[in-house]
């Protein structure tokens, strides 16, 4: 028995048909695909709009020219292209919406309306369905049409650019690549699973809504409670802390630790000791919470002098000697060798089937201990034919379909 055929696969007999493209709803999909799930990424004929990323130079292609992002996207899913304008084309699509548990979409809620693919009229197709999108605004309001991606849904008006822009900054800072999609393709996979288990106890499907707006504040919870009871919540930048012992510190060679002691009392005399300032433990400027809050400036300074006197490696070293919560602040490169994220298989070689070998971050959920096996991404519509002969379809058909450009 391999390691792979041990692993579980608790979606395993579940089908996803994904009329998707980019990354938010997609991302979604490729987690339920991770751990079993038959996920049927429905592609026009000229392909997901993700795939042409790398030949525009939005995206690198990897090695061999792998393209890493739609891979990261669409592992472990098959592909079928097809041309959903034609009335053949939608026949298709609702042929294999009547076979599926779940129909997962980010077209905007009027498109789906109008070509009929709207919840309750693929429900009265097939009452079982989990029906999931996910969209940039939510399905409700002004708003519900609008075009989003996560930089202007998730990071622009949810709050994120605002309240993460330093203020010494004049223009808010970009975000990361599909920072906002991965986050919200996770909320989309728990949605899906709930409603899954729902259905095993009811019998019925339902609707799973996830926005890129509600994703954002989610994340913000902390900042809107703040709001909420009128405050102006913003990113601490420089400037005092309440808490020395919450911040980061710069090391001799310009790296940087961070100290997270959220319970700093303690910690203090341990940190004391670990720095060889054991005067420092009953000194009353410093000797509790209130204490050092109120003479945080010369906390932090003095703190700050002491790890200026020793490299980045060595401070690492030290602080693994206290049973504390700290943390070095790493580049992104260095996980790539972490010991903890290779111990734990966050990065996985992926099944490329003999081709290129390359590898890419593994889901976050593990099962038994185990990370999920990850296998390529689908070509563009490789899975075409395949699909449509387990749908009852023979080659004749198929032919035809091609000749009418139904299919590729």
């Amino acid at each position: 028995m391999t390691q792979e055929s041990q692993v579980p696969t608790p979606f395993a007999g579940v089908r996803v048909v994904e009329l998707a493209q980019w990354v938010f709803v997609p991302a979604a999909g490729a987690l339920l695909a991770d751990w079993g799930a038959d996920v049927i990424h429905v592609e026009p004929l000229d392909g997901d709009p993700y795939r042409g990323l790398v030949s525009l130079g939005i995206h690198e292609a990897g090695k061999d020219g792998i393209n890493m992002a739609m891979e990261a996207t669409n592992r472990n899913k098959r592909s079928i292209a097809l041309d959903i304008r034609t009335e053949r084309g939608m026949a298709l699509l609702l042929e294999l919406v009547d076979g599926a548990d779940v129909f997962l979409t980010n077209f905007r809620p009027s498109a789906l309306e109008r070509r009929g693919l709207d919840p309750e009229t693929l429900r009265a197709r097939n009452p079982r369905l989990v029906y999931a999108r996910g969209n940039g605004f939510g399905p409700n309001g002004p708003d519900r049409d609008r075009a989003g991606y996560d930089a202007s849904a998730f990071w622009a008006r949810g709050g994120l650019a605002h309240i993460l822009t330093p203020p010494v900054l004049d223009h808010p800072i970009q975000q990361r690549g599909a920072f906002g999609d991965r986050s919200g393709g996770m909320a989309i996979a728990f949605g899906i699973a709930s409603a899954l288990f729902q259905r095993e106890r009811t019998g019925e499907g339902t609707t799973v809504d996830v926005s890129l707006l509600a994703t954002a504040m989610w994340i913000l919870t902390s900042d809107l409670l703040s709001a909420l009871q009128g405050g102006t919540p913003r990113a601490g930048f420089g400037g005092v802390v309440p808490n020395p012992l919450l911040t980061q510190y710069r090391t001799s060679d310009d790296r940087h630790i961070s100290l997270v002691f959220l319970q700093p009392d303690r910690y203090w005399a341990d940190f004391c000791r670990l720095l060889g300032r054991d005067e420092l433990i009953d000194d009353p400027r410093f000797d509790n919470i209130t204490s050092r809050g109120q003479n945080s400036a010369a906390c932090v300074e003095i703190i700050q002098a002491e790890f200026s006197k020793r490299t980045y490696k060595e401070w690492c070293e030290l602080l693994n000697q206290i049973d504390a919560p700290w943390a070095p602040v790493q580049a992104v490169e260095e996980l790539l060798t972490d010991p903890q994220v290779v111990a734990n298989g966050y990065i996985s070689e992926v099944d490329t089937d003999g081709g290129p070998a390359f590898s890419l971050p593994s889901v976050p959920v593990q099962f038994d201990g185990h990370p999920a096996p990850l296998h390529r991404a689908p070509e563009h519509g490789e899975h075409t034919e395949r699909v449509l002969l387990e749908m009852g379809y023979d080659w004749d058909a198929i032919g035809e379909l091609q000749r009418e450009g139904v299919i590729p």
